[in-house]
């Protein structure tokens, strides 16, 4: 190949060489992202599990032998499967509340900019990362509840756990981004945790059935998009929900959509990220 050749084989400052997705950088992103959770998985997938499955095991010996039923099953099984839902979200939005805000205070967010990723790549593998987190935690939650007595987490609706499990888990992935967006510290992360998720996912009929409360407690946890996430996954183990399933998709859906778009344009401003 003679050097004329090879002059015009040689990309030119400015060119443009990736004219679609980067799935190279697309998946390198992801990686690194499961990587650092993953590092210290006693810490971000087993102790979560540890956490919620100690809700589980207070509630039921508190209510042993009651007989206390809910939407038409032993408490217990009503409760299980919430306990795995809110700890999937909650861990969905730790781990995406992290990225941004450590790389902005430790001066390595050059890392998520400076690589050959378009906005969205980058908002793709943060959340992809997040929901990973979230299923792999509700997958310890959920053997771990194998072997508690009296409690029956046999899938009966797998499409249901998955779409929902996946609809709420992005919910929290995309919140988590738009707080590692717009904390400054730590504390910033911490207070959205403290005052907004966590009061949401405890609201949000985990450990009841909105159908049983009055009409204006029930308004407002139907006005709690974290209700439909784990109603609709509840309703994959027990065959029951206390909403209609294609609300609860589409609501989701919408919220996803809104959160997605809006972290994205946020990204794509450089909104306390590159300013």
């Amino acid at each position: 190949m003679n050097s004329e050749s090879q002059n015009q084989i040689v990309n030119q400052p400015g060119q443009i060489v990736i004219r679609s997705v980067n799935w190279g950088g697309l998946q390198a992103l992801y990686v690194k992202e499961v990587r650092r959770f993953f590092k210290v998985h006693t810490q971000t997938i087993w102790a979560p599990a540890l956490t919620t499955l100690l809700y589980l095991v207070i509630f039921t010996v508190s209510l042993g032998g009651t007989g206390k039923m809910a939407l038409g099953v032993p408490f217990a099984d009503f409760l299980a499967p919430g306990l795995i839902a809110m700890g999937m979200i909650q861990n969905a939005f730790a781990n995406s509340s992290f990225s941004l805000l450590v790389g902005k205070i430790q001066g390595t967010i050059v890392d998520y900019l400076m690589p050959p990723l378009s906005n969205l790549e980058v908002l793709l593998a943060l959340v992809g990362a997040a929901v990973t987190r979230a299923f792999l935690v509700g997958l310890a939650m959920w053997f771990a509840m194998l072997f508690w007595p009296g409690v029956h987490v046999a899938p009966k609706h797998l499409w249901a756990i998955f779409a929902f499990g996946l609809l709420g888990s992005t919910m929290l992935a995309l919140m988590g981004v738009l707080t590692s967006i717009w904390a400054e510290k730590f504390d910033h992360a911490a207070a959205i945790t403290n005052f907004v998720v966590a009061p949401l996912a405890l609201l949000s009929g985990t450990f009841y059935s909105v159908d049983k409360l009055a009409p204006t407690f029930a308004a407002i946890s139907h006005a709690n998009p974290f209700h439909y996430a784990i109603s609709g996954f509840r309703y994959g183990f027990i065959g029951a929900a206390d909403i209609p399933l294609v609300q609860g998709l589409v609501v989701l859906t919408l919220v996803n959509l809104v959160l997605g778009t809006t972290a994205y344009l946020l990204l794509r401003s450089g909104w306390k990220i590159r300013n």
